[in-house]
């Protein structure tokens, strides 16, 4: 039996009905604002008149460009929540969740926020946004196979190793976020972790006078940001000659669950006069162990955070933190990808956003305040 479904119309047949060149349609698709609001108006109208879809494959022939940028974020090794006792047919199902026994992945709120940020300027510049997420045995296969179908590729520092990205880079422009300056030979966009925790701690230490008792709560070793903060937080100690041995620092993973448990510890014995953590998620995890064992916060122990995300409004007290402009990171990738294409053969560019410290009821601007 014949198909006697009509072809889809194409761009001669939008420029036909509009009676402009297929070169005007192709500028009001790619920048409407450069074509005259009436020719424009016209090609818009034969657009939805005939239903007419861009060819992103055509696009691609044409300009030997995807039209498309590559997000690739750590957690593709995470394992699924997956649960046998579920049934498919519905239902409800209770969960006693007093020890957060659903918390999310420790840093889904931080990566929500840089993927926005990506998604918003990429949609801006009439982009198409790829997102991978993960690390491990099946990295090669996803970066390459990510590689392979974008323009270009912004890369979560220390998703992959180095020499991996040096081999993407052969193929298409990697940009490098929240870096340490370690990627050598790629664009970067970071923040500028150090000051931002130094300033915090000279506060905790120098406008509070809280110059013993106290926590360091660190994250994962191999993290860029983590390294960068600690360097920070040692540089106030040394400003106020406090010695970095009276400090006492547990590592924890970025994620509140952990940090609970490491909180919990370490309020076992004496009670620190200040708990100064890595990043946001931690914080609420000292939080969360403060107010379990009727610790008092911040009359007892004052509590910072770093990273700014949404829960430390709303924490009980609200949480001191230093704020980074996650959603610009990712807007910052994104741009940075853009710009490497347009100059290919330019040496490295490095953009270090500002940061902002936020004196919150968990470490306010003086005790008793």
């Amino acid at each position: 039996m014949t198909d006697q479904r009509s072809a889809p119309p194409t761009v001669y047949d939008v420029a036909s009905a509009a009676g402009v060149s297929i070169a005007t349609v192709s500028r009001v698709l790619r920048t409407p604002d450069a074509v005259r609001e009436g020719t424009r108006d016209r090609v818009q109208a034969a657009i939805r008149s005939l239903g007419y879809v861009p060819s992103g494959t055509a696009r691609a022939l044409a300009g030997r460009r995807t039209g498309v940028v590559g997000l690739l974020l750590p957690g593709f090794d995470v394992v699924p929540d997956e649960r046998p006792d579920l049934v498919t047919d519905g239902g409800v199902r209770i969960v006693d969740d007093r020890r957060h026994v659903t918390q999310p992945s420790s840093s889904n709120l931080y990566f929500d926020e840089v993927l926005r940020g990506a998604e918003v300027e990429a949609w801006q510049r009439g982009l198409a946004l790829m997102v991978a997420a993960g690390r491990g045995s099946s990295r090669d296969v996803i970066v390459n196979d990510v590689a392979g179908r974008v323009d270009g590729l912004a890369v979560m520092a220390r998703t992959v190793p180095d020499d991996l990205l040096e081999h993407v880079a052969r193929r298409v422009p990697v940009v490098v976020l929240a870096d340490d300056g370690r990627s050598h030979g790629f664009d970067s966009v970071s923040v500028d972790n150090v000051a931002g925790m130094r300033t915090l701690a000279e506060h905790v230490i120098g406008r509070l006078g809280i110059r013993s008792g106290i926590a360091y709560l660190a994250g994962p070793v191999d993290s860029p940001d983590d390294l960068e903060r600690a360097a920070g937080f040692r540089q106030a100690l040394a400003d106020h000659g406090v010695p970095a041995s009276d400090v006492t620092t547990v590592h924890g993973d970025f994620g509140r669950v952990r940090a609970r448990e490491l909180a919990t510890d370490l309020f076992s014995g004496a009670v620190p006069r200040a708990v100064v953590c890595s990043n946001d998620q931690s914080a609420l995890g000292v939080l969360d162990a403060a107010a379990a064992l009727g610790i008092r916060v911040p009359e007892d122990v004052v509590v910072t955070g770093f990273d700014g995300i949404d829960a430390g409004r709303f924490s009980t007290p609200r949480l001191t933190t230093v704020h980074q402009p996650m959603g610009e990171l990712g807007r910052a990738a994104v741009r940075a990808v853009v710009d490497r294409l347009a100059e290919p053969d330019g040496p490295p560019r490095a953009v270090r956003l500002p940061v902002e410290v936020l004196l919150r009821e968990s470490c306010p601007p003086a005790l008793g305040a």
